[in-house]
């Protein structure tokens, strides 16, 4: 499908920023729809900042997915947290990145307090099943528009396609991708930059917040030592967990093999079909895909707990795991954005931030791709071919319920033009109707 971009919708202004208070419905919305995995979750940051509120530019949205997609963490959660952050400061990087993980935060508790108690959480997949669907023609729109306003040249074309075979086909680490994207957008895609980048976004006092929360980043983790003791559960989730955030380059997707290896095999604190049980869970429900960490926590504290109550320290635990998750997000973004902001009119690091730019579309492709393939089979297997590294779905599994919403959802949000909450709700209603009469 070829993108048309109406010239008169483009030249429009943006709109005049509302507060902190008046922004925070739209965050509220972007966090309630924030399911598919980061494709889906940038897909609706853009349709709703971008294309329906018009608060932030396509330039300005692109700049700051090229930096959170450099960083170690989920891009996602880290693009609503610097979106927030060139809105309102850091307040509004605080709320935006907050509200963006709460609704993931609840839910996985939720279901987590459900699966030690009945040990079935299956019919929540029935809920959100139609919501799936949609994100589905969410992510293939995001996809269509994302790379007509990104992709200007053949180079950047070239970048994109080689970043999806990279990662779709060879499983070419993600640092290694955006690596030499930058370096391709270095030397193919520089042009001069004309203007100043403006004075609103380098906000004052940023620096000193990310020294704060690095303070207490570490304060967490020296109160969990010593006032718990090295070999304590408490401590092993800590440090665990936050090693992660500093290493998880490449969003859930690149961690989650290595996390059911040492959380199996080496810890012990879940069985081997507990991980995929967690990843469904973290699948239909918002917030970013490694809310799945939460439901590891939480199993390790409940089979570990102590002198406390199991459920007790299962909650306990979980909450640890995404504190020392997600505030290492918040420190990435405020110690570096005012200075990416400034980067922005060097003519050669945005040429390189281009060359990110392309390559996040190739990005979005393959994890369009993932989620749509393993939504649409009920099976698919990792399979190696020489060098080649493929998700090969058995084409017997194939799900037509899943298929056809999908296509459904996809001819009401691309052919007919229909509204996001129009397409989500009438995908919710046949989704359930389609679980509860035909399964």
């Amino acid at each position: 499908m070829e993108l048309t971009i109406d010239p008169n919708k483009a030249a429009l202004p943006l709109e005049p920023l509302p507060g902190l208070s008046g922004a925070l419905p739209t965050w509220l919305k972007i966090a309630a729809l924030s399911f598919g995995g980061p494709a889906g979750q940038i897909a609706v940051m853009h349709r709703i900042l971008v294309d329906e509120k018009r608060w932030i530019d396509d330039a300005r949205f692109l700049h700051a997915l090229n930096f959170c997609m450099v960083l170690p963490g989920p891009e996602a959660m880290q693009l609503a947290t610097y979106c927030g952050w060139l809105m309102h400061g850091v307040r509004g990087g605080l709320v935006a990145g907050t509200l963006f993980v709460l609704p993931g935060v609840l839910s996985i508790m939720a279901l987590s307090i459900l699966y030690v108690l009945l040990g079935d959480v299956s019919w929540m997949q029935a809920l959100f099943f139609g919501l799936k669907a949609a994100v589905l023609a969410i992510v293939i729109g995001a996809l269509i528009r994302i790379g007509g306003k990104a992709l200007k040249s053949k180079a950047a074309y070239a970048i994109a396609v080689l970043a999806f075979v990279a990662l779709a086909f060879f499983a070419v680490p993600f640092p290694a991708v955006v690596l030499v994207a930058g370096i391709a957008g270095w030397f193919c895609l520089r042009k001069p930059v004309e203007g100043k980048a403006p004075e609103d976004a380098i906000r004052a006092g940023t620096g000193r917040v990310a020294w704060a929360l690095a303070v207490i980043w570490g304060v967490t983790l020296a109160v969990l030592y010593f006032g718990t003791g090295a070999q304590s559960v408490w401590t092993d989730i800590g440090g665990f967990f936050s090693k992660l955030a500093v290493v998880t380059f490449g969003g859930a997707y690149a961690v989650l093999a290595y996390v059911g290896q040492v959380a199996v095999t080496g810890k012990g604190w879940l069985a081997p079909g507990e991980m995929l049980d967690g990843l469904g869970m973290a699948e239909t429900t918002p917030g970013p895909l490694v809310m799945v960490l939460q439901f590891v926590g939480f199993l390790a504290a409940y089979r570990n707990p102590g002198g406390l109550d199991p459920l007790l320290a299962g909650i306990l635990g979980g909450l640890l795991t995404s504190w020392v998750t997600f505030l290492p997000c918040f420190l990435w973004v405020f110690a570096a954005a005012p200075y990416v902001e400034r980067l922005r009119n060097n003519a050669a690091i945005s040429a390189a931030l281009s060359g990110v730019t392309a390559a996040v579309v190739g990005v979005i492709a393959n994890l369009a791709l993932w989620f749509g393939v393993h939504f649409i089979f009920n099976t698919v297997e990792r399979t190696r071919i020489g060098i080649l590294h493929l998700d090969m779905p058995v084409w017997a599994s194939l799900n037509w319920q899943s298929l056809a919403l999908s296509a459904f959802a996809a001819f009401l949000m691309l052919r007919l033009k229909w509204g996001l909450f129009k397409v989500l709700g009438v995908c919710v209603v046949l989704g359930i109707m389609t679980k509860l009469l035909l399964t």
